[in-house]
Order: structure tokens, then C-alpha cells, then sequence
């Protein structure tokens, strides 16, 4: 039996981490969070979500009962290496849980740091919107302790255990995100070669025909795609190790890491999600994409 989870660390308060820090909130825990040497956004954010601040990472782990990583895949090993140290000092486990979009490979890495440092690692993986844009999204867990975060289902999340090793949570995300974020390059792709030769138009007029559902996808997605490049990159590169290391191609998203390149390169990618214009089409995206030099 695990003691209850009553306060819960999140690092980082960004676009996903603040809103679930939110609806837990909201739901009798106490959030906590350290916001020193973030930037400004995430200082916002954290104040919004009503995350209560502690001065350092080694507080973090001192008062948090579980701990969640989200932020980025590409910082999710630094910060394990930078928060881990602190872990030795606790008289009990630090429970932590990696809910970022990383290869099932780097997450066992992850796990090698933190349960090296006296923590207890959880492999996490999170499918669906956050949930203050009214949506609920699944926390897949997987691991030894993963009963530990099933006590936030219902906490305006729901929480999946889906096996007792390390690797699986992680696992399912990479397959759920290939397809999702995976076909919206694909959908950049064909639009940004159809619009340089000129085809737009009449690519347009064919789909509203006979591909009316892929063209509503288009008309809706594109446009934010721009604003959520950067941290898409690394996501793409975590799939593409994850199927290399299985003996499936990663070419297909090593592509879509490089799309996510190309629109995190155009103008609109100085946006944040709060910023993005409304009013801006997928076809103004297109646009700048096949200006791109």
C-alpha cells in the first residue's frame, strides 16, 4: 500500500502541465511547482493554475508526495539528471512520474537515473487535449508503482495503468502520437508541394470532392501547427527512435521532424498558444512555409 497522494510537484507549468496542475487544484490537492529561471509565460501560467511556489527543486521534492515531468521531450533527461540529486536527501521514495512524449528506450534511461537517485520511477504518457480546453485527457502509466498515480483519476484527468513495465506508457503515446501529429506533417507536405507548383486550387476543389474529412482536417489543424513546432520536433525524433529500435522504419517521421523544422522556422511560430490568430487560414500557413529559402 502507498501513502496518499495530497500534494503533487509539476515541472513544468506550461500549455499541458499548468492546466492539469489546474483541475487538480480544483480537486482538494496541493500543487506545487518551482518557477525560478523560467520564463515569464510559465510564471504566468503557474499563477492562473494557482500552483503554490517553492523556492528551489530540492523543496520540490521534499513536500511533493508525487512529482510529474512535463514539459518538452527534449529537456525531459536534463531535468531528471538536474532534479534527481535531491532525491537522495528524502527518508522516503520520491515517486516520479516522465508524462512526456519520449522513445519507451529513453524513458528506461530516465528510470535508471531517478531510481539510481532513491526515486521511484513511473513511466507516463499523456493522449489528449489539456484539460481546461474541456477536454479530459488519459495519463497511460506503467511501471512497478504506477497504482501511486492512480489516485488523480477522476481529478479532472483519467489515469490508465496498462502494465507493471517500464516502457509501455511511454510506448502507447509514441504509436497514438505518430498518427496524430505524424499525419498533420503529412498534410503540410502535400499542401506546401502543391502550392509551389501551383496547384492549390484545383488539389483543393478534388478533395472537397472526394476527401472531404481530410480537407476539414487541414482547414481546422494547420493553422496552429506553427506555435507548437518547436516542442513537436523532439517528439517526432523519440518516434522515430522508438520504431527504429523495433525494426520499423523511421524515415517516416524523421520527415515529420523536419516539417515541424519548417514551420517552426515561418513568422507564425513566435506565437504561443494564448497568441495564435484566429483569423489566420491554413492556406496563409502553406504560404509561408513554401516561402521559406
Amino acid at each position: 500500500m502507498y501513502m496518499p497522494v495530497n500534494t503533487v510537484g509539476i515541472m513544468s507549468p506550461g500549455d499541458m502541465g499548468h492546466a492539469v496542475g489546474k483541475v487538480l487544484s480544483e480537486s482538494g490537492l496541493d500543487v506545487i511547482t518551482c518557477t525560478k529561471d523560467r520564463s515569464l509565460r510559465t510564471r504566468k501560467l503557474a499563477e492562473v493554475a494557482g500552483f503554490r511556489l517553492v523556492a528551489s527543486l530540492s523543496d520540490l521534492v521534499s513536500q511533493a508526495d508525487l512529482i510529474l515531468s512535463i514539459m518538452v521531450p527534449s529537456r525531459a533527461m536534463d531535468f531528471a539528471k538536474e532534479i534527481a540529486p535531491y532525491m537522495n536527501s528524502t527518508t522516503s521514495p520520491t515517486f516520479y512520474a516522465d508524462c512526456n512524449a519520449i522513445s519507451p528506450q529513453t524513458s528506461q534511461s530516465i528510470s535508471e537515473v531517478i531510481n539510481n537517485s532513491g526515486g521511484a520511477f513511473i513511466d507516463g504518457g499523456i493522449i489528449g487535449g489539456a484539460p481546461t480546453k474541456g477536454d479530459t485527457p488519459r495519463f497511460y502509466v506503467s511501471g512497478p508503482h504506477a497504482a501511486v498515480v492512480m489516485e488523480l483519476d477522476g481529478k479532472g484527468i483519467t489515469v490508465k495503468a496498462i502494465g507493471d513495465k517500464i516502457g509501455q506508457a511511454s510506448g502507447i503515446k509514441m504509436c497514438y502520437a505518430a498518427l496524430t501529429k505524424g499525419t498533420h506533417t503529412l498534410h503540410v507536405a502535400l499542401l506546401t508541394a502543391a502550392n509551389k507548383m501551383g496547384l492549390t486550387e484545383d488539389l483543393r476543389n478534388e478533395f472537397e470532392f472526394s476527401q472531404k474529412s481530410h480537407l476539414n482536417a487541414m482547414e481546422k489543424g494547420i493553422s496552429r501547427l506553427p506555435a507548437n513546432a518547436h516542442r513537436w520536433i523532439g517528439e517526432m525524433e523519440e518516434i522515430a527512435s522508438t520504431f527504429e529500435h523495433l525494426g520499423v522504419t523511421p524515415n517516416f517521421h524523421r520527415g515529420a521532424a523536419e516539417i515541424y523544422r519548417m514551420l517552426n522556422a515561418t513568422p507564425f511560430a513566435e506565437e504561443t498558444p494564448e497568441t495564435i490568430d484566429n483569423d489566420r487560414t491554413t492556406w496563409d500557413t502553406i504560404d509561408a512555409v513554401s516561402n521559406l529559402d
